[in-house]
C-alpha cells in the first residue's frame, strides 16, 4: 500500500499536516502544503504498462486521463465518490510549421483546450472537488482570471456542492464567466485585480466556510501531474529535450516538476526534460526573480496582460516553481502581447486555435532560440493550456472584421467580392 503525507513544503519547516484540513497554509509558518508518497519502487516498472491497458471511453476511472495514473497520486482507497468528466487524454499534436516558424527542429503541442471545460484545470479540478466531497464541505470557492471558476463550477456541479467565485472586475473574458454562471456558481465581481480577489479570498474563507480550490491546494497540483504522464505515454516514454508552458499563478509547473522528479526517482524516465515557464512581459514576476537569481519574488502590483489568463502580479506557487525549474535546470522568458499575438496567428494558420496565454508558449520558444537558449535541434513540447473559444473577443479586437465580406445576395455580387480572394 502506497501511503501519502500532507506536508509543508518549506525546508526549514517540513511539519506535517492532518489529511483532514481544510486550510492549506502550514499553520506553523504559513507555507504551502504538499503531497508526498512513499512509493514502493519495485513495483513501478510496470505501471507504464498498466496505465496504457486502462486506456478506455467514459468519465470512469479507466476514462480519465488522470485517474488511470492513479499509482502516481495514491490518495483514494477505491474509486468511491470519485468526482470525474472523462478529463485528460488530451491530444499531442505534431506541428511542423510551428516548428519551423520558431526555428527548432521538432516541435508538438500538447492541447488542454480538449478537456472538459476547455482548460487544463480539468485535471487538478477532478481530484480536489473529490477531496471535497470525501471531507464533506459545503462550498468550493476560487478566485479566478477565468477557467479556474469554470473547471471548479462544473466538477462541483458533478459533485453536488455549492460553488463560489471571486473575479476582478471587467477583466475576465465573457466566455468563461458565461461557463461558470451555467453550471451554477455563485460569481461574485469585485473591483480589484486577481491577486487581490485571491487575498480577500483567503481572509474571508473560514468565516464563509470554504473549501479554496486555488493552486495553492496540494491536491488540485496532483491532478496537474497527469499532463506529463499522458505526454511521455504517447511519445512511447521517450521525454522530449524542453516542455513549455505559460506561467500565471505558477501552479502548472509545479505540478509538472513534481511530476519528473517523482518519475525520475522511480527510475521511469532516462533522462529530465528542462522546463521552460514562459510569461507575459507586463505580469513577470517570476521571470525577473529568476533571471536576476533573487531569493525571492518581487510581486508587480499592476500586471498589465491582453492574455488575462496569466495576468497574475503576485504568483502563489512561486517556490514550488522555483523547485521545479532548479530541479529541470529549467529557463525563463517574458514575452510581449505583440509577440503573442503573433504566436497565437502562426499557431491558427496550422489549424491549432487556443486562447492568448497558451501561445506564449510558442512566443517564448521563437524569442529563446533567437537568443540561442534553445538550440536548434531541440524536440519542444508546448503546452496549450485553454481553448480557443475561451476569448472569442480577442480574435476580433485583434482581426477586427477582416476575415469576413458584406455582399448583396446575389451570384454576381459575391464572385465580385471574391475576385482578389486568391
Amino acid at each position: 500500500m502506497i501511503t501519502s503525507h500532507l506536508r509543508c513544503f518549506n525546508p526549514a519547516c517540513g511539519s506535517e499536516q492532518p489529511r483532514s484540513t481544510t486550510s492549506y497554509a502550514c499553520p506553523d509558518c504559513q507555507g504551502l502544503l504538499e503531497l508526498t508518497y512513499d512509493f514502493p519502487s519495485l513495483q513501478a516498472p510496470d505501471w507504464p504498462r498498466l496505465w496504457q491497458q486502462r486506456l478506455g471511453p467514459g468519465p470512469g476511472r479507466e476514462g480519465s486521463g488522470v485517474w488511470r495514473f492513479r499509482e502516481m497520486l495514491p490518495l483514494f482507497d477505491d474509486g468511491a465518490g470519485m468526482v470525474s468528466l472523462g478529463e485528460g487524454n488530451t491530444p499531442l499534436i505534431a506541428a511542423p510549421r510551428a516548428a519551423q516558424w520558431a526555428g527548432v527542429r521538432a516541435l508538438s503541442i500538447k492541447h488542454q483546450g480538449a478537456n472538459p471545460t476547455g482548460s487544463f484545470k480539468d485535471l487538478g479540478m477532478t481530484v480536489c472537488i473529490t477531496e471535497a466531497l470525501r471531507l464533506g464541505v459545503g462550498v468550493v470557492a476560487c478566485a479566478s482570471t477565468g477557467n479556474t471558476s469554470s473547471s471548479m463550477a462544473a466538477y462541483a456541479a458533478r459533485a453536488g456542492i455549492k460553488s463560489l467565485v471571486f473575479v476582478p472586475q471587467g477583466a475576465v473574458s465573457g466566455a468563461k464567466l458565461a461557463q461558470a454562471i451555467d453550471f451554477g456558481a455563485q460569481v461574485v465581481e469585485t473591483g480589484a485585480n486577481f491577486d487581490q480577489a485571491f487575498r480577500l479570498l483567503r481572509q474571508m474563507s473560514d468565516q464563509l466556510g470554504l473549501y479554496l480550490v486555488n493552486s495553492i491546494n496540494p491536491f488540485r497540483l496532483e491532478g496537474q501531474k497527469a499532463v506529463v504522464l499522458q505526454i511521455l505515454e504517447q511519445r512511447g516514454w521517450q521525454p522530449p529535450d524542453y516542455i513549455v508552458l505559460p506561467g500565471g499563478n505558477l501552479g502548472n509547473v509545479s505540478a509538472v516538476g513534481k511530476a519528473l522528479a517523482e518519475l525520475a526517482a522511480l527510475n521511469l524516465i532516462s533522462r529530465m526534460p528542462r522546463l521552460v515557464v514562459v510569461q507575459a512581459q507586463g505580469a513577470s514576476p517570476f521571470h525577473q526573480m529568476w533571471r536576476s537569481q533573487s531569493a525571492r519574488i518581487s510581486p508587480v502590483s499592476e500586471p498589465a496582460t491582453r492574455a488575462t489568463a496569466i495576468r497574475i502580479g503576485n504568483p502563489a506557487n512561486w517556490p514550488k516553481a522555483a523547485r521545479a525549474l532548479a530541479q529541470t535546470e529549467g529557463i525563463t522568458e517574458a514575452v510581449t502581447d505583440q509577440e503573442i499575438r503573433a504566436a497565437k496567428a502562426e499557431l491558427a494558420q496550422g489549424g491549432i486555435g487556443c486562447e492568448p496565454a497558451s501561445a506564449a508558449t510558442l512566443a517564448g520558444v521563437r524569442k529563446l532560440r533567437e537568443a540561442g537558449e534553445i538550440e536548434p535541434g531541440a524536440d519542444v513540447v508546448a503546452i496549450l493550456t485553454g481553448h480557443q473559444l475561451k476569448d472569442p473577443d480577442y480574435i476580433t479586437e485583434q482581426l477586427g472584421r477582416g476575415g469576413m465580406l458584406q455582399v448583396e445576395p446575389t451570384p454576381a455580387a459575391i464572385l465580385g467580392a471574391l475576385r482578389d480572394w486568391n
